[in-house]
């Protein structure tokens, strides 16, 4: 059997660079799922039933077998098979003590995504835990960032969860490890790669001299699209509360909102899904910062929008494939109109930018290198300049009921990873007719973090207010529940594809 492995992009690196001691770079996410058709007779969850189901999926999930290993000189991150892989490793379990509550479960969680993935095996865990009360059980993923973006951990869950409630379990053959290569290989990949860059640089020197005045309109496009990436993202943002130092304790808080509704406020707004979710982030960041007696005047608050740009063909790539969006938040904005205007006018100069195109052509320029001091020097720019204030991701979900093993999604909860030095990421997620706001943030930089997800409710419900004041608008469905009574299985719907939304 041949040695394999394949080399990690530049972006999927770049997550193994940003990791310190008081920033874990995994994505994650909790699930709320019935516990009914996983009970077991003698009480509890049926977890060996889910750990032989993620099993099975696992030949379509190849990353989820195989570990890190380095480039022997550069030190070039590499995707290995392990041998020693254990699916009992990766799929564990705990509980809460019985009846455990919606703000036990978010403690447990912010405990576990606290704690760094184990390097030297496949770089996931999930984590099933019972004794949650109106018998639920939950589910805790914990996936690093170099195997997955936002769009891919979609997938990934699209690929555990089923449309029906059929509890059949795929017959798969026995995996057979490639063996890991050994450093000459490595040397020797290396080497080649080096020569193919030369080789396709002399090609394209020879490609500029034939058509120089293409070859000039091209260069010209490409440095005005790195110059608005660098123009965006060489910026200084002013320190908030939190903007400190940060420590590796996560706490988590989420809410959510009818989509209906929020459907309804952008078609009655003439904006986006995302407008109506930058706006109303907008208004609570701006209530926590009053909080805080931050004074907003001038408060340049600006926020990374990641954004997809996989190709028709790449629809189901492995790894990062985004770039992003520099918005300014409107903080300063009392009105909730006129912030939602100024968010409206800030996406649209960011989707006529061409600095989302600028970010992509760096990456690509660092994967064609194959420079790890290109990725370092990214990297270590990125980290001393802090940019922005917090990440703010929107992802659409599915938009039809999803099951595990039987068992009902009843709502999931996305949670990004903290850069150093950003105490907040939001993660906004739609499934089954609702849109979660997820929130995590440093343990102690953000201790009122409930507070935030009050706001949010408040603001959208202040916009939506005032959107049905500003014209007619049709009816839609009832009140949302407070987070204190949510989730119960017979208060789940379902929800829309793996794509962001418009």
């Amino acid at each position: 059997m041949p040695h394999a492995f394949e080399r990690l992009s530049v972006q999927d690196a770049s997550f193994i660079l940003f990791e310190g001691p008081s920033n874990p770079m995994h994505v994650g996410a909790v699930a709320l799922l019935e516990a009914g058709p996983l009970r077991k007779p003698e009480g509890g969850v049926d977890v060996e039933a889910i750990r032989v189901s993620v099993a099975a999926c696992l030949h379509r999930l190849p990353r989820y077998r195989q570990r890190l290993a380095f480039t022997p000189v550069e030190g070039w991150p590499v995707w290995v098979d392990d041998e020693r892989f254990d699916i009992a490793y990766h799929v564990r379990h705990t509980a809460l003590p019985r009846p455990g509550s919606d703000a036990q479960l978010k403690e447990l969680a912010g405990q576990l995504l606290s704690q760094p993935l184990d390097r030297a095996r496949p770089l996931w865990e999930i984590w099933v835990v019972q004794g949650l009360d109106g018998d639920r059980f939950a589910v805790v993923v914990k996936t690093h960032h170099c195997m997955v973006d936002g769009v891919a951990g979609v997938e990934l869950l699209t690929t555990l969860f089923r449309t029906t409630a059929d509890r059949s379990v795929e017959r798969v053959g026995r995996w057979r490890p490639r063996p890991v290569p050994s450093t000459l290989a490595l040397l020797i990949d290396g080497a080649a790669r080096r020569i193919d860059a030369g080789v396709a640089a002399a090609s394209a020197t020879v490609g500029a001299l034939r058509d120089p005045r293409a070859a000039a309109e091209n260069a010209a496009a490409s440095a005005t699209a790195v110059w608005h990436a660098l123009r965006d993202g060489l910026h200084l943002a002013v320190r908030t509360p939190f903007n400190l130092e940060t420590a590796a304790s996560r706490r988590l808080e989420w809410c959510s909102l009818d989509l209906a509704e929020v459907k309804e406020v952008r078609r009655r707004l003439d904006g986006t899904v995302n407008d109506v979710v930058l706006a109303v982030v907008s208004g609570a960041l701006r209530g926590c910062l009053e909080k805080h007696h931050v004074s907003l005047r001038k408060l340049d608050l600006r926020v990374v929008v990641p954004v997809n740009v996989r190709t028709g063909g790449e629809a189901h790539a492995r790894g990062n494939h985004v770039s992003a969006w520099f918005v300014s938040l409107p903080v300063d904005e009392a009105d909730p109109l006129a912030r939602f205007e100024r968010v409206r006018r800030e996406t649209q100069r960011a989707r006529a930018s061409k600095a989302t195109e600028g970010i992509s052509l760096l990456t690509r320029f660092a994967d064609w290198t194959g420079s790890m001091l290109f990725a370092t020097l990214g990297v270590r720019v990125a980290a001393t300049l802090h940019p922005y204030h917090l990440i703010v991701t929107n992802v659409a979900g599915p938009q039809v009921p999803q099951y595990l093993l039987g068992a009902r999604l009843l709502a999931l909860y996305p949670q990004l990873p903290l850069f150093e030095h950003e105490g907040l990421g939001i993660a906004v997620f739609s499934y089954a007719g609702r849109i979660g706001f997820s929130l995590i943030a440093d343990w102690e930089l953000l201790p009122d973090l409930p507070e935030l997800a009050d706001f949010i409710e408040r603001c959208f419900a202040e916009l939506r207010a005032a959107a049905l004041r500003s014209g007619e608008v049709p009816a839609v469905s009832s009140p949302a529940p407070s987070r204190s009574d949510r989730p119960r299985a017979d208060a789940a719907r379902s929800g829309g594809g793996a794509q962001r939304h418009a």
